[in-house]
């Protein structure tokens, strides 16, 4: 390629046209000319050496401009051929495979790794129908995506925005590829070119590596679904075993606070200090199982459990909470693992509102449409920074995510009209595990 290339500076150096000397000389010499013929064929008959002289003259100029004219004619044909030549040679460098087609969709243009990616040498490919490289099943919808690129005038776009493309090898078998493809030419003229890339090797990665995230996400799931029926168990034991236990102390305290001495004042006061304390313990023991699992929500439903979840949060935190929920029996027929999720990513909520918001008001609201359960919860603090998202310790939200994923539905955080931050979340009633 280098040595066509300093033929073609040569050749452009050469042209005639290109040197002002030259030009200048030529258009003295015409000049020159022009005078010798006015004055010949003015003098007539009378200066016959002279009218013979101007017409050698102009013999002699009409040969140099024909052998000028000659001589360019084959410097311009030179120059075509090198720049076609060099044109040639960067579409064979290109790693890329080039396949250009005329409107009938017959290949015209086949470079060098378009013939290593689909095993066809380019005499083979050449005139040859660009069906033969697509595979049976996709070549209707690609002549109409073709015919409908054509309609719009559009110069290049990418193809398969959304979608893997695939193609044909000559052995038969079938690869994905990455497209764009360009157009020029006057209708029913034009020619379309692709440039192609095999992505066999990233697909296999891609694929692999979705494969592996659906299995990290099918564990996190399973994870959690025990953590939960762990939960589930020790909220029942503390609700049923310990209660019935703090019960029967209280019970016998009261046993036996009837039968102390009436002027025992000092077993008196003991007695009423150990009323109060087994009155902190039924509390906590309460709060502590409801935390764990509210029994409520697997005994009355998600509306109820949501219900007191948010009026429980509103009297520890101090923060007002405004709720708002469907009509009674919208949120009867929601699968169990549905339930469970929406209660954590709304308890997650309301938590990340204690903790970092700094808000004084809560809008909450629970619902079900379109056989899907949502919930938006808004507050008026200080609002989520988008740097927020990234923090090593922002397990909450990164969980919620993945859950929500999971059973198929959506999580979108982000500020609030009034200034906070706004969870919202959409998941099918009886889930679509991912």
């Amino acid at each position: 390629m280098d040595a066509p290339g300093r033929g073609a500076l040569i050749s452009i150096k050469g042209s005639a046209f290109r040197n002002p000397a030259a030009i200048g000389a030529v258009a003295a010499m015409l000049g020159a000319l022009l005078l010798a013929n006015v004055f010949a064929f003015a003098g007539g008959s009378q200066s016959l050496w002279l009218i013979g002289s101007v017409l050698i003259a102009d013999m002699l100029a009409v040969g140099v401009g024909v052998g000028v004219a000659a001589r360019e004619v084959m410097l311009a044909d030179r120059r075509s051929d090198v720049s076609q030549a060099q044109l040639d040679a960067i579409v064979d460098s290109a790693m890329d495979a080039i396949i250009a087609v005329d409107a009938e969709q017959n290949v015209v243009l086949f470079n060098r790794a378009a013939e290593q990616i689909f095993g066809v040498h380019r005499q083979e490919a050449l005139g040859a129908r660009l069906d033969r490289f697509i595979p049976q099943r996709f070549r209707d919808a690609h002549h109409a995506h073709l015919d409908d690129f054509g309609r719009t005038g559009i110069t290049s776009r990418r193809m398969g925005d959304t979608t893997t493309l695939w193609a044909l090898r000559a052995d038969g078998t079938e690869f994905p590829i990455e497209a764009s493809i360009s157009q020029a030419g006057e209708p029913g003229q034009r020619v379309y070119t692709v440039i192609l890339r095999d992505i066999t090797l990233r697909k296999k990665a891609q694929d692999a590596l979705q494969g592996q995230q659906q299995e990290l996400r099918r564990l996190s799931a399973q994870v959690l679904d025990v953590r939960e029926e762990e939960k589930t168990r020790i909220a029942r034991e503390l609700h049923d075993e310990m209660g019935q236990l703090l019960t029967a102390l209280k019970m016998d305290l009261a046993w036996l606070r009837e039968r102390l001495p009436p002027g025992d004042a000092d077993a008196a006061r003991r007695a009423e200090q150990m009323g109060r304390v087994l009155d902190q313990t039924v509390s906590s023991t309460r709060r502590i199982s409801a935390d764990l699992r509210p029994l409520m929500l697997d005994d009355l439903g998600l509306a109820e459990a949501a219900n007191w979840l948010v009026g429980d949060f509103a009297s520890r935190s101090g923060v007002q909470c405004e709720m708002r929920m469907p009509g009674e029996g919208v949120l009867e027929s929601v699968d169990k693992a549905v339930a469970t999720a929406i209660y954590r990513a709304l308890q997650e909520s309301l938590t990340n509102i204690a903790r970092h918001s700094g808000a004084r008001k809560a809008w909450v609201s629970v619902g079900a449409e379109n056989g899907e359960i949502f919930f938006e919860v808004e507050d008026d603090g200080r609002g989520i920074e988008p740097a927020d998202f990234a923090k090593a310790r922002s397990l909450g939200l990164k969980g919620m995510r993945e859950r929500m994923q999971y059973l198929g539905g959506s999580i979108e955080v982000a500020r609030a009209p009034r200034g906070g931050t706004r969870v919202r979340v959409r998941v099918p009633a009886q889930g679509q595990t991912q």
